[in-house]
């Protein structure tokens, strides 16, 4: 008797311990719950903290996330508005604010994530398609620095953003919560993680980059080729000017020895007889050693000055 009135003791308290756990569940701070009967949800979603009652067997919880929750989409191939294949890849933050509408609509967050997916890639495909690629790379119209005379070049190539990237994500976040207004959530964050030509595309922007390096440089050295011919230029002037200078110079001092020699020879044949002889005669033999060697022949008259020099000699 005793060991079935135990029996009976345990087989109570477990039923009643399976009742208590049916009962009776908890809700933490980071979760909500809705309750749902035969499939259908009960009464108001459960979103205060602490412990909650429901019938048992037949009632079920279904627990959802509070916290903020992370959708990060697949890489899109998009084409901009001027003609330009990029791979777009988009990440959101978002938010459950109404249980009971989210479990009506989508039932859980796998449904959630998918119904995202279909809601920003379709807003991040029409907002890009709208714009061209320099507004959705470049936020503001900043002033472009860069070392050295690149910049001029650099400069002239940066167009005039009306949008850019931050209005745009904006836009696509505003337009995707109008999408999500009756699914319970907000989407509280979109930003565009990473944008990259698509790989036919890639080769011929590298190529165009390349050849307008190139085209710099060969401004560069074209600029260079002409201010060192102007430089040589200039120096070829300096030189013939300084030489110039120099001959005229030199020429002038030439001049003046000239003429002070010349009026030493003439003072010097102004002097005696004797002076007169000895300068007739050193100009005489100045002139043989400037007019004869070895191998001249002469003919003389018996009357020239020269004559009597030579016959004298032995």
């Amino acid at each position: 008797m005793k060991i079935r009135k135990i029996i009976i003791q345990l087989a109570i308290a477990t039923v009643a311990l399976i009742l208590i756990l049916e009962t009776v569940f908890m809700v933490k701070e980071t979760e909500q719950v809705v309750i749902t009967q035969f499939g259908k949800p009960i009464g108001e979603a459960k979103i205060t903290p602490g412990l909650k009652i429901k019938m048992p067997f037949i009632q079920r919880t279904n627990y959802f996330e509070k916290r903020y929750m992370e959708w990060d989409g697949d890489p899109n191939q998009v084409p901009t508005k001027d003609k330009k294949f990029i791979f777009v890849d988009t990440y959101a933050r978002w938010q459950i604010t109404d249980p009971l509408q989210f479990f009506k609509r989508l039932t859980d967050e796998r449904g959630a994530q998918s119904r995202l997916a279909d809601i920003l890639d379709g807003e991040t495909r029409d907002f890009i398609a709208n714009h061209d690629l320099e507004e959705v790379v470049r936020s503001v119209n900043r002033v472009p620095t860069s070392s050295g005379s690149v910049s001029e070049e650099i400069g002239d190539t940066l167009a005039t953003i009306q949008d850019g990237r931050l209005k745009i994500q904006d836009m696509i976040l505003k337009s995707s919560n109008q999408k999500a207004s009756d699914l319970g959530i907000v989407i509280l964050d979109v930003r565009i993680k990473h944008l990259n030509y698509v790989s036919e595309v890639q080769t011929q922007v590298y190529q165009r980059m390349i050849s307008e390096r190139f085209r710099i440089a060969e401004k560069f050295r074209s600029e260079g080729a002409g201010e060192a011919s102007k430089i040589n230029g200039e120096k070829e002037r300096d030189l013939k000017v300084i030489q110039s200078e120099a001959y005229r110079k030199a020429e002038e001092i030439r001049g003046q020895a000239d003429a002070r020699a010349t009026s030493i020879y003439a003072a010097a044949y102004n002097q005696s007889a004797t002076s007169q002889k000895l300068y007739t005669f050193m100009k005489s033999m100045e002139t043989f050693e400037k007019t004869f060697d070895t191998t001249t022949i002469v003919i003389l008259s018996t009357k020239s000055e020269l004559y009597k020099y030579l016959i004298n000699i032995d």
